[in-house]
């Protein structure tokens, strides 16, 4: 028998194994710019068991298996390079246990964001990582997601107490559990989170959980400049009021999202700001906020407590991704995702908006500048050989100008495919290391190949 027929023998339903030509489609590609490829045969698990089986299946084969989740990363982390076996875990939605008291769940990989949160309400508790997508829980803590909640809940890997995982030789394994903190012994819940679907399959979660707070505010305030928003963004991180988000968009996203959302906001830079606690705290830190951007010359401040109006004001930062690919019809984006210490970000953002000038490519830029985190997101049309040349310099320039001021290749997104160079430009004595840990988790090199090392 072949593959196919061999995985359907083993998961007996013929609507969760899968060679429909629209379905391998699907699972060939990202959302950004990454060449797709498709894989032979695609297989929704339901359980561990299930998951455990396909993976020892295929590791005495040596079939390469890529785990997918909501399709939405971005640096090619579920384009199935080498063909086999994708595993779609999004039939794994089940959340197994809320513990208020615990302030933690538990969860299988395929539960979305939103959907833990909806959960949570009624407890008065949510889940704090927010990367913009509604992407699946098991998703980011492969790629060590963040977003714009981390300034003050820090990322993924800091959610994450323990995993069950299936190894590729199909063996179940538990890392961390239920304590607030644990030093025994090595940390390999850290370890597997952000490690792409390169050492295992995750198929149960146990993450942290926030109260949420008893007041909010959210601020929008303009500047003149890209420069004066990124100066009074890191002022700001000085002055003790600790933001809960705090994003900046440029006038080029603001300009996109105002033709996608048929809206009028003011086309100059931005800083989105939230503020929560006490409704004390957030009142005084309010008025902190509002002096600071005075002193970089803020042109406008506008402040909203109410759901509704936050989530409206709210609007030009999280529509910044899909209103830039809105404005450039057929064309594709490369997002760099680089992150440098807080002291050097505006001068890093004044560099890329320079450098970008320079070479006459259309580019927005925006990001989770509370933590040094920005995006440049660069469009492009990929049959343009000479485009795609100056897109990839771009990108490399904005990369080892982080890299020479102590910061990194990814914030969030990972290396996946696409920044396997730059991770040994950034880690060049320890990549043996982790090279190492790979070949001891994977000795078959089927998990996942193809991602984080230029070879497996």
């Amino acid at each position: 028998m072949g593959v196919y027929e061999d995985l359907l023998e083993q998961i007996g339903d013929r609507e969760r194994v899968t060679v429909n030509k629209t379905v391998l489609e699907q699972h060939s590609k990202g959302i950004a710019y990454h060449a797709p490829r498709k894989p032979d045969v695609v297989v929704f698990p339901k359980t561990a068991a299930e998951v455990s089986a396909v993976l020892a299946y295929a590791n005495e084969r040596r079939i390469p298996v890529t785990p997918f989740g909501a399709g939405s990363s971005l640096e090619g982390h579920i384009i199935p390079v080498q063909g086999g076996i994708t595993l779609n875990l999004t039939m794994m939605n089940h959340i197994i246990d809320i513990r208020p008291d615990d302030f933690l769940a538990i969860v299988e990989p395929g539960v979305t964001r939103m959907q833990l949160n909806q959960a949570l309400k009624k407890y008065g508790l949510f889940f704090p990582v927010d990367p913009g997508a509604d992407a699946t829980l098991g998703g980011m803590a492969a790629t060590n997601a963040s977003g714009t909640n981390s300034v003050k809940y820090g990322v993924m890997r800091d959610q994450v107490l323990g995993l069950e995982v299936v190894l590729a030789d199909g063996k179940i394994v538990h890392t961390g559990g239920m304590a607030a903190k644990s030093s025994a012994g090595y940390d390999l819940t850290g370890l597997f989170v952000g490690s792409e679907g390169t050492l295992g399959v995750f198929t149960k979660m146990i993450v942290r959980l926030q109260g949420i707070p008893e007041a909010t505010n959210a601020i929008k305030a303009s500047f003149p400049t890209l420069t004066a928003a990124a100066q009074a963004a890191a002022l700001l991180l000085k002055a003790g009021v600790s933001p809960g988000k705090i994003e900046l968009v440029d006038e080029q996203t603001i300009q996109a999202v105002n033709q996608y959302k048929q809206t009028n906001y003011p086309e100059a830079p931005t800083l989105f700001i939230e503020l929560s606690g006490s409704a004390a705290s957030v009142k005084d830190g309010t008025e902190v906020v509002k002096e600071w951007c005075a002193a970089e010359n803020a042109v406008s401040f506008e402040t909203e407590d109410d759901p509704a109006g936050r989530a409206k004001l709210w609007e030009a930062r999280h529509h910044a991704a899909f209103a830039i690919q809105a404005a450039h019809p057929g064309k594709t984006m490369l997002s760099t995702d680089v992150c440098v210490p807080v002291s050097k970000l505006p001068e890093a953002i004044a560099e890329t908006r320079k450098l970008v000038d320079e070479y006459g490519i259309t580019a927005a830029i925006f990001g989770h500048v509370g933590d040094g985190n920005y995006h440049t997101v660069l469009t492009f049309d990929p049959a343009d050989a000479e485009e795609v040349k100056r897109v990839e310099e771009i990108n490399a320039r904005i990369v080892r100008y982080a890299l020479s001021h102590g910061g990194t290749c990814t914030g969030e997104h990972g290396i996946g495919i696409g920044k396997r160079h730059f991770l040994y430009e950034e880690h060049r004595d320890s990549v043996p290391l982790m090279q190492g840990i790979k070949r001891l988790f994977d000795p078959n090199g089927i998990m996942n190949p193809g991602k984080i090392f230029l070879s497996s």
